[in-house]
């Protein structure tokens, strides 16, 4: 549990660190450089996402809540949901990136709260939790910076993000859940 915890400690706090010390952060960049910078960042934020891989199978999985077993269907329509605003993050701007303003966080938040519906388990519930918090915080950082808001694309865009979005969705219940959570998931009878 504690190389879990680790981890989760180190990944939240270098993101938090660049998001609320943002002063430091440019002091920083001034006597190290831009490249420098993100590179230690990034090692830190890969630090920590091992450390939470390595340490997840060994965390402590004492169930403190069963969820309905219909929430397995909300779970999915969020979970689309969720790779959608994933992709809006990452694809040429459309309407729906605009309107969210950050959907990569959004994607997370809304990630984090379908899988606390269906995960009630301690390390689930750590782990969902901390993101859930971490996206909440975050967005209360940008809004306080004032992050610049994506431009407002054509509306063409945002149908390739919905189709990319489903695509990733898709392959992750299918195949990639099993591999990247250790779980599989339940599928209807018949798939």
């Amino acid at each position: 549990m504690s190389i879990f915890i680790a981890g989760l400690v180190i990944f939240f706090a270098t993101h938090l660190f660049s998001a609320f010390a943002r002063g430091t952060r440019t002091s920083i960049i001034s006597k190290i450089g831009e490249g420098p910078y993100k590179g230690l960042y990034s090692l830190m934020a890969l630090i920590g996402f091992g450390l939470i891989i390595w340490g997840w199978r060994s965390a402590d999985k004492t169930v403190l809540y069963v969820s309905n077993f219909n929430f397995i269907y909300a779970t999915y329509a969020l979970m689309l949901i969720a790779m959608i605003f994933l992709a809006a993050a990452y694809m040429p701007r459309g309407r729906l990136a605009h309107a969210l303003k950050h959907p990569m966080l959004a994607g997370v938040k809304l990630w984090a709260f379908a899988h606390l519906l269906v995960n009630g388990d301690v390390r689930s519930l750590i782990l969902f939790g901390s993101f859930l918090a971490f996206g909440v915080l975050d967005r209360i950082a940008v809004k306080r910076r004032g992050a610049p808001v994506p431009e407002r694309g054509p509306a063409i865009n945002d149908l390739w993000v919905v189709l990319a979005g489903t695509a990733l969705w898709a392959l992750i219940l299918v195949f990639l859940h099993r591999y990247i959570a250790g779980v599989e998931l339940y599928l209807p009878s018949g798939h």
